[in-house]
Order: structure tokens, then sequence, then C-alpha cells
């Protein structure tokens, strides 16, 4: 099943912190801001928080409602 985030390498179950940013269109800052707000939330089972690709989605269509409301 294709990835509903434009821009995810295919196969990719989680991306790192500069991938995901890239991925959403934002700078490291602004990817930081939102996972201190708690809007995002990385997977920190291993030394560098990961970000799902799954959690990228729900991020994104979160985004696109509040911005359509």
């Amino acid at each position: 099943m294709p990835s509903a985030v434009p821009g995810v390498p295919r196969g990719k179950l989680a991306l790192p912190r500069f991938e995901a940013a890239k991925v959403l269109g934002l700078t490291l800052e602004r990817l930081d801001q939102f996972v201190v707000r708690g809007l995002l939330r990385p997977s920190r089972a291993l030394r560098r928080p990961l970000f799902p690709v799954w959690e990228l989605e729900r991020f994104r269509g979160a985004m696109a409602q509040t911005i359509n409301a």
C-alpha cells in the first residue's frame, strides 16, 4: 500500500528527524516545536527519535483539517 505522505521512500516505516521535516515541508526547528507541543509524536525507542510514517500521515491530515476549517 503506498504512503499517503508524498516523498516517503517506498518500504520505509519510519524516518529520522531531518527526513521527516523535509517530507512535511518544515524546518527542523518547526518540527521540534510541534514535538514539544505534543502535536507530533516520534518513537524514542532508539537513541534518535524516529517518526513513523503513520504518524506523519496523521499529522498531515490533522493540519489539513485545521487549515480547511
